[in-house]
Formats: C-alpha cells, sequence, structure tokens
C-alpha cells in the first residue's frame, strides 16, 4: 500500500490528446466523475500515462520477474477472474497450490515419509510469508511459557541489521522486540557468533538471510545452527531458526546443493521462499514451508464452511488471484531442475561478465560476493568528488534504474549501487550497462568536485565563528534542491554553447 498525497491543488483535472476524439472535457484527478465515458477514452487517457513509468526490463533495482513465457501468460489471463480462496468452487486450483507446496518442500529437504504431505501455504510474497512464520513461533512461545507458568510479554527475534523492512513490521504490528546484529565495514550480514550471544529465554527464533538484500550474500546458517545447539543444549532453552529465503531459496538449491542452509539443519523450523523472485513468476506470490505440522500451531488455522465446504485457512488476507499459483505451478513443471539449474547458471555468468566490466574501469569496489543471489552490488573507491547517488541519477537518463543506498547500522557510512541479475538481464545487456556507466563517469569528471560544486550552488558555506574558526553552514533541504536545479540548468545551458550540430 502506497500513502496517496495530491500533487497540488491546481493540477486536479487529468487531460489527454487522442481521447478528444470521444471526450472533450476533462476528468477530476481525485474524485469519482460524474459521468461515464467511451471505453476507448478511459484505455487512452490511462495508456498515455503508463508511457511515464520505466521499463520493467531495464529496473535492476528490483529482485521481482519481469518477463514469463506467452504460454504462461496465457494461463494467467485465463484464470484471472478466480478467487483462489474459493476451494470448494476451484478443487483444481487448490489442488495446483498444494502441488507447489509439495513441491518446494522436497526442494529444501523436509523430512518428509512417502505418503505424509508437507505443510505450507501459498501467499501473496515473503512479507506475508514472514508474518505467518513469526505468528507461529510467538503462539509456540507462548504455549511453552505459559506451560511453564512464565511471563509471556516481552518476546523478541534476533536478526541481523540487513534483514528487509518486512520483519520490522512483523515486530511492530505485532509487538516483538527485534533484537539486531550490528554490520560492520566489510561484513554486511548477521554474524552467528554475535547473534547466539544475544539469544535469551525470551527469543521466539532466530532469522537468517539466505540472500542479503543489501548485497546478495547467503549467511551462515549452519553454523548458526551449530552455535544454537549448543546454546540450547547449556541452557535448556529450545530456541529454532527461520530461514528468510526470499531471494535465495530459489537459487541455492540449483547452484549449490551441497550447501546445508534448509531442513537439514534440526533448528529450522520454516522458510519462506518468494515466488515472484527467482521463483521466476510475476509479483505475488511467495511460500512458506513448515518442517512438519507441529510446527504450526492448531489454534492459528481457521476453519470456513461459507464458501461450500470446510477449508482451511491460515492466511493474513482473505480474497486474492490464482493467477500467480497456477503460474508457479507451470513454472515448477516446465522448467524442472534441469531448467531452473540453467536459467540461474545464466543469471550467474552475466553477473561475472557485469562484475568484471566493473572492475576494468578501476573505478570501482565491488561489495557482492560471487556465492549468493546473482547481482552487482558496488561502490566508487574514490567518492571524494561525485558520489554513488549522482550516478544513480544520471543513469536515469540511458534509461536504467540502479538503485544507491547506504548500508544499514553500523556500516552507514558505506553506499552502494546494486544490480540485480534476473532472467531477462542478458550479456547483452550488461555490456551496455557497463558502457553506459563509463560515460556516465567520464561526464561526472568534466563535472566541478562534489565540495566545490556544492559550495558554488549555495549548499555549503564558510563562515568563521566566535573563536574565528572557519565552520561549515548547510542550507535546509528544500534550499539544496532549487539550488541543484539552478545548478544544473546552467550546467547543462553552457554545454549547449559549445555542443555542434550535425
Amino acid at each position: 500500500m502506497v500513502l496517496s498525497h495530491a500533487a497540488s491543488e491546481s493540477d486536479v483535472s487529468v487531460h489527454s490528446t487522442f481521447a478528444s476524439r470521444y471526450v472533450r472535457t476533462s476528468l477530476p484527478r481525485f474524485k469519482m466523475p460524474e459521468n461515464s465515458i467511451p471505453k476507448e477514452a478511459a484505455y487512452q487517457i490511462i495508456n498515455d500515462e503508463l508511457m511515464l513509468d520505466g521499463n520493467p526490463r531495464l529496473n535492476l533495482a528490483s529482485f521481482v520477474t519481469t518477463w514469463m513465457e506467452p504460454e504462461c501468460d496465457k494461463l494467467i489471463m485465463s484464470s484471472i477472474n478466480k478467487n483462489y480462496v474459493d476451494m470448494d468452487e476451484y478443487p483444481v486450483t487448490t489442488e495446483l497450490q498444494n502441488r507447489c507446496v509439495n513441491m518446494i518442500a522436497h526442494l529444501f529437504n523436509a523430512p518428509l515419509g512417502e505418503t505424509e504431505t508437507a505443510v505450507g501455504v501459498g501467499t501473496v510474497g515473503s512479507s506475508e510469508a514472514i508474518m505467518l512464520a513469526g505468528l507461529a513461533f510467538k503462539r509456540k512461545w507462548q504455549n511453552k511459557r505459559k506451560a511453564e507458568g512464565k511471563p509471556v510479554d516481552k518476546p523478541n527475534i534476533v536478526t541481523g541489521a540487513n534483514v528487509q523492512v518486512c520483519w520490522e513490521k512483523f515486530a511492530r504490528y505485532f509487538e516483538v522486540e527485534l533484537k539486531e546484529v550490528k554490520l560492520s565495514e566489510g561484513y554486511y550480514v548477521m554474524d552467528p557468533q554475535k547473534a547466539v550471544d544475544m539469544v535469551d529465554e525470551n527469543t521466539i527464533c532466530v532469522a537468517a538471510i539466505l540472500g542479503s538484500t543489501l548485497n546478495g550474500e547467503f549467511e551462515d546458517v549452519k553454523l548458526l545452527n551449530d552455535l544454537l545447539v549448543e546454546k540450547n543444549k547449556e541452557t535448556g532453552w529450545d530456541t529454532p531458526i527461520h530461514v528468510d529465503a526470499a531471494s535465495g531459496g530459489f537459487i541455492a538449491p540449483f547452484l549449490y546443493p551441497e550447501l546445508e542452509w534448509d531442513f537439514r539443519l534440526p533448528l529450522v523450523k520454516s522458510i519462506n521462499v518468494s515466488g515472484h523472485k527467482y521463483g521466476l513468476v510475476y509479483a505475488g506470490i511467495g511460500w512458506v514451508i513448515w518442517r512438519n505440522k507441529e510446527d504450526l500451531p492448531e489454534e492459528l488455522i481457521f476453519h470456513i464452511n461459507y464458501l461450500g465446504a470446510d477449508q482451511p485457512t491460515f492466511t493474513l488476507n482473505f480474497s486474492k488471484g490464482s493467477s500467480q499459483v497456477i503460474a508457479q505451478y507451470y513454472q515448477l513443471i516446465r522448467l524442472g531442475h534441469e531448467g531452473y539449474t540453467n536459467v540461474m547458471e545464466n543469471c550467474r555468468e552475466n553477473m561475472i561478465v557485469l562484475r568484471k566490466g566493473l572492475e576494468k574501469t578501476e573505478r570501482f569496489n565491488i561489495v557482492s560476493k560471487d556465492e549468493g543471489v546473482p547481482l552487482v552490488a558496488f561502490s566508487l573507491k574514490d567518492n571524494s568528488s561525485h558520489t554513488e547517488f549522482e550516478i544513480s541519477d544520471m543513469l536515469r537518463r540511458y534509461g536504467w534504474i540502479v538503485p544507491a543506498y547506504t548500508m544499514p547500522p553500523d556500516a552507514q557510512h558505506i553506499t552502494v549501487l546494486r544490480v540485480v541479475i534476473r532472467e531477462d538481464f542478458s550479456r547483452t545487456l550488461a555490456e551496455r550497462l557497463v558502457i553506459d556507466i563509463e560515460k556516465v563517469m567520464r561526464e561526472l569528471d568534466e563535472l566541478p568536485s562534489r565540495v566545490i560544486h556544492k559550495i558554488s550552488l549555495g549548499q555549503e558555506k564558510s563562515e568563521a565563528n566566535s573563536d574565528n574558526v572557519m565552520v561549515t553552514v548547510k542550507k535546509s533541504d528544500v534550499e539544496k534542491q532549487r539550488d541543484i536545479i539552478i545548478g544544473w540548468k546552467k550546467f547543462v545551458a553552457d554545454r549547449k554553447k559549445t555542443s555542434g550540430i550535425c
């Protein structure tokens, strides 16, 4: 959900050039119109506005799938009007969801018998999956504490400071303290030893990340499990592990099958994964799998019968589309182990092409690791003149969306750029991106250095204080933005004066 704000009080109408063939009056922007308009006009008005969106294929900020095969697109459109929650009305769709749960559980080495079915559910993404897993941990912890006659008012979760924001949402929404292991320069994932040191009797679980959002690195779940086993023996606690495999869950089984991170480790009780990331499905599908039935408290499951039959449900929402579930099943049977392995290997190879191209420029430090999610996170070796944010901004002129961001505490002084390599990011695009980054760097080299530029724009100025010591005085954000715009306009105008016409 996006909290919306009106653009301005004066800009309250929607206009369309071509729609004037069907309708001449403008439409209110933030109120429903009184009268209907032709379908052609409605389509054209919306289509015109959507032209200003970025190109999803060039959105290198996102892990989310932006391309699927036409056959799967047809399946999605043919099932777009099916409500997933109507299990009695759409039993085949429900069966496909159950097949997906079992396939993923086996992929994660769940300890299932020959005839035993997996315990899991499809969600709208890993955020909902994490909420559900967290609720299961909290309820199990509460039940155990109540049985022992102990207080249940101070539950906590131990994570690294590199966790995705959904963990902060869970902690705040469901009143659980989030205990974060701080990062350090050069080490941008959770330190297992520090995490175990933070565990206490109120810890409902330790969350490990298989594929950090920041640099794609896999956390050492095996070491975390071994250290936590020892601590549980010493204390008599039974603190479990949840693995947030939103990005890495569909990568590790195919690229690093020997890596122990999943249900092969005894303390891993639940795993979430995003089908809409490297599960290769469009946005709107995630999965959470539990080790066995005992790890999902029965009292969290609701049973309803007003849709035609008794139906168990454990979700935060109710109605949702069936398309993404069907699309996930398509990918699982269409690609199989061979296909997923080929896709992930290709992503890794393109990642290496991009990384080597950036290294050849000798302008960047590579922050990401070779083993992990196929992405390249990098920072400037010298950011005294220009910043990663300037590179990100200027790359948009070439159509690329490459995010720049600062690391979490205690590495917040580090700024990085990140390029996520998805299935539809080809070697050709990787090579093109390197060329465009080199162009941007040459353009930045022609600009004044950042310090001089700031002072010339009036963002900073030097003044003498009462002790006659020169100090820097900063302007407000609004003043800085205005001065930057003026400065850039002047720079562009000066360049035009010296540019010939060919």
